[in-house]
């Protein structure tokens, strides 16, 4: 079925290009919305730097200098020198942002201590967080393809009033590429093939498009097969191996002046990936957890169709439509340890989404609205078959099969010129719920939360290059279908009981910055504390007349986060750069009258770096990842076999890069990755870091 799916879906941009060009009109270049920050980035890296036009804070095209959010923009530069395995390995090093790995293949960011649904990650517009999303490490981020990227955008802290629920710690978003066109008829492709040493992998795409003026159609696909992967100073890791392959097609067509239509189709699988932590003893273990344990597969389908129209009218400027469906699979084949049970399960998540934001100027005041409206739908089937009989028994589902989750929303933003030198932003959301989970061994429930939110935010503009900045902002998650939806038999003789009362988890967010950008020197530097409260935990609340404990999901536990962001980068000449990331995050739990240090913080973390063009087609980059020791462990990490109940030891890491562009739009490269050979562990991960690797890289414009 879902084979079947994907072809119509990318048999629809397979069209006749005549029917579509015969409606096609010129229109000026000034309509590709990104085209500034496509000559932005021709100035360098943009590990730090703050000129950078960002739609994520401010859903409208703005310099990430000029707006009063924290906001971090991994531009197209970066993108094309990184050597990811998955799309979250571009986060790594970035202001604010700190990744999480539970085996290979698979990763998640982590925002002001923040991580899964507790972060809204987004796809061009469209949410990727869905009503199974869990709210700890998950592997859904990386079904998005990481060699289909144009940008990446980070905003810091709440984001809820544009963007509504999980959008607590910050806004993740994917920005694909969109190929645009001057004069008549042309094309050009692009081929990218990367080698590396360390975990024997090969990632291949080929890309290409086609178009003029007004129109254009632009694909591509990409096939990632990973080896074993080699720690530092050790041997290969068995169950460190997966492979993926994705495919994705974008058409653009302006029918009249001041109108464009964009088709976009994307889709990535994982056949069998394994979940390392469950197949390798971990900590405090003598054996692994389980005999087997794959997803198998993974993928995600996505269809979205956007409107885009530059009126000028009364009501508003520019106007953006889009209508977007999802699937997200995540099959599984499991068996415990010892058992001969084996269970199969298959799990599939479907989103439709339709949205409007509209802009307006009026004077002092650059006004943002739209709604929101997201259908989420959740089927789920598991079977166990044993392996000594063959005997086949169903099983309760992962969660009630045909669970739904409906949302809807409004909001407005709107950002004004106080006076010459100051700009407040104000903005409020207005969010309701429809939540309804099946009967599932007699238990169902249904809710229907709603939430006001608001944030505000003001700069002050010291200098042309100085600006101090201000943020209070509230977040909220409401509670989803995996919240909800784990109940009846638990292991431990535990019985779960759904709770109807379950209302969405909330943060407050204050946080105060400067930030610095004149030519040779960008900076910015933020302090921040967050107030969590009503975060949904499991309780005990007694036993039944069985003698099993009855457990529940409540809105219980509180946290307090704290932290700084720092990142600088200094560009003395045409030639040179140097920059640097510094990233702290502390936080404390209270739960039931009792204080502990907060679940998987990242311990301090950064980046230091050289870039070095010594010859008009040879370029060289040296840096240094880092992150301190963490012996800051919540109860729940000392039980966790991912983490070290002593602490994650600190680690560092050295690392250069040498380019050569030997042709034009034609560049080989040579990445060194952990030169000293050092065997170190991300916090909070499930398997150690690849050790010393080379990466050969040829990248190909044509």
């Amino acid at each position: 079925m879902r084979r079947s799916l994907f072809a119509c879906l990318m048999a629809a941009v397979a069209m006749p290009v005549d029917a579509v060009e015969a409606a096609a009109e010129d229109v000026p270049e000034s309509a590709a919305p990104d085209a500034d920050s496509r000559r932005r980035n021709a100035r360098g890296s943009d590990a730090v730097a703050l000129e950078q036009v960002q739609v994520t804070a401010t859903r409208r095209p703005e310099s990430s200098f000029d707006v009063s959010a924290a906001a971090t923009v991994v531009g197209a530069d970066e993108v094309a020198t990184r050597a990811p395995q998955t799309i979250a390995d571009y986060l790594r090093g970035q202001v604010g942002t700190f990744v999480q790995s539970t085996t290979p293949g698979q990763a998640i960011p982590i925002v002001r201590g923040l991580k899964g649904s507790e972060v809204l990650h987004i796809v061009d517009g469209f949410r990727l967080n869905t009503a199974f999303f869990r709210n700890s490490p998950n592997q859904y981020f990386a079904l998005v393809d990481a060699q289909n990227v144009d940008r990446i955008e980070v905003v810091r802290g709440p984001s809820s009033t544009l963007y509504g629920s999980d959008a607590m710690g910050g806004v993740v978003q994917v920005v694909t590429p969109e190929e645009r066109f001057d004069g008549d008829w042309s094309g050009r492709g692009h081929f990218r093939t990367q080698l590396a040493s360390g975990d024997l992998s090969n990632v291949t795409r080929l890309g290409g498009a086609a178009g003029r003026q007004g129109l254009s159609i632009s694909g591509g696909v990409t096939w990632q097969d990973v080896g074993e992967r080699r720690r530092g100073d050790g041997p290969r890791l068995p169950y460190t191996d997966f492979r993926a392959w994705a495919a994705d097609a974008k058409l653009l067509w302006n029918p009249a002046p001041e109108h464009e239509f964009m088709l976009n189709l994307q889709y990535l699988e994982q056949p069998r990936t394994p979940r390392y932590d469950e197949l390798v003893p971990g900590f405090h273990q003598e054996t692994a957890s389980s005999e087997e344990f794959w997803f198998e597969p993974n993928d995600r389908a996505f269809a979205q169709a956007r409107w885009r129209w530059n009126a000028m009218n009364a009501a508003f400027d520019t106007a953006e439509l889009h209508l977007g469906y999802q699937e997200i699979d995540d099959d599984r084949r499991s068996r415990a340890a010892g058992s001969k049970n084996r269970d199969l399960e298959w799990n599939r998540d479907r989103l439709l989404g339709f949205t409007g934001s509209f802009d307006k100027r009026l004077g002092a005041h650059s006004l943002v609205y739209g709604f929101e409206a997201y259908w989420d739908t959740v089927d789920s089937r598991r079977t166990r078959v044993n392996l000594g009989n063959g005997q086949v028994t169903p099983r309760a589902p992962r969660f009630p099969d045909g669970s739904t989750m409906d949302s809807f929303a409004l909001y407005v933003d709107d950002s004004i010129e106080l006076a010459p030198r100051w700009q407040l932003d104000v903005g409020a959301r207005y969010s309701r719920f429809e939540i309804e989970l099946p009967a599932n061994g007699g238990i169902g429930t249904k809710l229907d939360p709603d939430d006001l939110t608001g944030n505000l935010g003001l700069t002050f503009k010291a200098t042309d290059s100085l600006h101090v900045v201000t943020n209070l902002g509230r977040g909220f998650r409401a509670p989803n279908v995996f919240d909800l939806g784990v109940f009846g038999d638990r292991p431990g003789g535990r019985f779960a009981i759904p709770n109807s009362d379950l209302k969405p988890e909330t943060v407050v967010t204050w946080d105060v910055g400067v930030k610095f950008d004149r030519p040779g020197f960008q900076a910015e530097a933020f302090l921040w504390r967050s107030d969590y409260k009503d975060k949904i935990t499991s309780v005990d609340i007694g036993e039944d007349a069985e003698g099993r404990i009855l457990v529940q999901n409540r809105n219980v536990t509180e946290l307090k986060l704290w932290g700084a962001e720092i990142g600088a980068r200094w560009t003395p000449d045409e030639a040179f750069s140097a920059y640097g990331v510094l990233n702290l995050t502390r936080g404390r739990e209270a739960y039931a009258g009792d204080r502990y240090d907060a679940d998987r913080i990242p311990p301090l973390n950064g980046r230091l770096g050289l870039e070095w063009r010594f010859a008009p087609a040879w370029r060289a980059d040296a840096w240094a990842q880092y992150a301190a020791r963490q012996d800051r462990l919540s109860p729940r990490d000392l039980e966790d076999p991912r983490v070290n109940p002593a602490g994650t030891a600190g680690w560092n890491t050295w690392n250069a890069r040498v380019g050569w562009e030997f042709a034009a739009g034609a560049t080989l490269a040579l990445r060194l990755e952990n030169l000293a050979d050092r065997r170190y562990r991300e916090h909070g991960s499930g398997v150690d870091e690849v050790g010393r690797s080379a990466v050969a890289t040829l990248d190909w414009r044509f």
